[in-house]
C-alpha cells in the first residue's frame, strides 16, 4: 500500500494519536516490530553462547557421524539469524523515514525473515533426504560423543531461553527468537534420546529418526515465515482482522453513511495501516467523526498508523443508504443499517 495513492482532501486528517503514512514523516516515537526497549545485551549473550556452540556442535557431528547433531546445529544456525534479525531490526526502527524510503527500513525484516525461512525449508530437505538414507543403510555413531554433546545443547539452549525470557519479549521479533530457540532445546532432548538409545541398544537408526523429528520442526517454523512475511509482502489484512467486519464497525457509528475504499495491511510485523474514505449525513461533524473512528480503531483494533478522508456524503448516496436500511429492516429485525460497500465510490 503506498502512501502516495491519495491527494489532500476535506477532512482528509489522521485519528488522534496515530501517524500520517505518507510522506513518511512523523513516525518517529512508536514502538512496534522491535521495541527499543528490547534489551540489546540479553540478545548478544544468547547470541554468543548459539554461534560459540553450533561451531563446536558442527565439529563434533562430523568426527561423531550423527546427522541428529549437524541437524541440530543447522537449526542452531536459523536461530542465530532470527536473533541478528531482531538487532538489526532495533537499528533499522530507530531510523527515521526519509527519502524514497517513505516507510523507512521497516520492511528489511520481512526480507530476512523471507531468507531465513526459505533457509530452513532447503536445510529441512536436505536432512529429510540424508535421514532417509541413513535409515536404510544406518553408518557406524558414536553414540557417546553424541549424547554428550546433546546435554551440552541442552544446558546451552536452557542458558539462551533464559537471556532471551529477561528481554522484552512484546516485541515480535524478540519472542519469534525466544520461540526458535525453544525448539531448539526440545530437538536436542530428542537428540540426546537418540543418543543414550544407541549407546544402550546399538541401534543406530535412532540417530536418523531423530534427524527426522528436528526437520518436522525446521519445516514448520519455515513454512511459518514464508507464509507470514508473504502475506506482508501481498498486504493481506493482518492475521485474525475481518476487513468486512471492521468496515461494518465504522459504519454502524453515529452519522456514518458509508464506508468505501477500505484498505488495512500491515509495513512490517506488529504495524498495521489503515486507509478509507468515510462519508458521513451533511451536516455532520466530520472532524468528530474522524475523532470516533480513530479512537475506535487505536482502542480496539491497535491501529494507530491510520488515514481517514472524511467527506458530506451527497444527496445520491444518501438515497442508496436509506434504499438499503429500509430493506435490510424489513428482512432482519436486529440491522444495524447501511453496510460498508467494498466497491469505490465516484468522487
Amino acid at each position: 500500500m503506498s502512501g502516495h495513492d491519495h491527494g489532500p482532501a476535506a477532512g482528509h486528517t489522521d485519528g488522534p494519536g496515530s501517524e500520517h503514512d505518507h510522506g513518511g514523516h512523523g513516525h518517529a516515537g512508536h514502538g512496534h516490530g522491535v521495541s527499543a526497549d528490547a534489551d540489546r545485551r540479553w540478545l548478544a549473550l544468547a547470541l554468543t553462547l548459539i554461534t560459540g556452540f553450533m561451531a563446536v556442535e558442527v565439529v563434533v557431528g562430523v568426527v561423531a557421524r550423527s546427522l541428529a547433531l549437524i541437524s541440530d546445529a543447522a537449526h542452531m544456525l536459523t536461530d542465530a539469524a532470527s536473533i541478528v534479525l531482531a538487532l538489526v531490526a532495533m537499528r533499522l526502527a530507530a531510523r527515521p523515514a526519509k527519502g524514497r524510503f517513505t516507510y523507512g527500513l521497516k520492511r528489511a525484516e520481512i526480507l530476512s525473515a523471507q531468507a531465513n525461512g526459505l533457509t530452513l525449508l532447503l536445510l529441512g530437505v536436505w536432512l529429510a533426504y540424508e535421514a532417509v538414507r541413513r535409515l536404510v543403510a544406518p553408518p557406524e555413531v558414536a553414540g557417546g560423543l553424541m549424547l554428550a554433546t546433546a546435554l551440552a545443547g541442552i544446558v546451552v539452549n536452557v542458558a539462551a531461553t533464559w537471556c532471551l525470557s529477561r528481554a522484552n519479549r512484546s516485541s515480535l521479533n524478540v519472542e519469534g527468537a525466544y520461540q526458535h530457540i525453544l525448539n531448539d532445546l526440545f530437538a536436542f532432548i530428542g537428540t540426546a534420546v537418540a543418543a543414550l538409545i544407541v549407546v544402550l541398544t546399538g541401534f543406530a537408526r535412532a540417530d536418523a529418526i531423530a534427524t527426522l523429528v528436528v526437520v518436522v520442526l525446521m519445516v514448520k517454523a519455515g513454512y511459518g515465515l514464508l507464509r507470514d512475511s508473504g502475506r506482508i509482502f501481498l498486504e493481506a489484512a493482518p492475521a485474525g482482522l475481518d476487513p468486512d467486519a471492521l468496515g461494518d464497525r465504522l459504519v454502524a457509528q453515529k452519522q456514518v453513511v458509508e464506508v468505501h475504499d477500505l484498505h488495512v495491511w500491515q509495513i512490517t510485523s506488529g504495524q498495521a495501516a489503515l486507509s478509507a474514505h468515510v462519508l458521513v449525513e451533511p451536516g455532520g461533524d466530520c472532524h468528530a467523526v474522524r475523532r470516533t473512528l480513530g479512537e475506535l480503531l487505536r482502542d480496539d483494533y491497535g491501529i494507530t498508523h491510520t488515514t481517514l478522508q472524511v467527506d458530506h456524503a451527497p444527496e445520491p448516496v444518501l438515497q442508496v443508504a436509506r434504499a438499503d436500511a429500509a430493506g435490510a429492516d424489513a428482512h432482519c429485525a436486529d440491522s444495524h443499517g447501511p453496510v460498508h460497500r467494498e466497491e469505490p465510490h465516484a468522487h
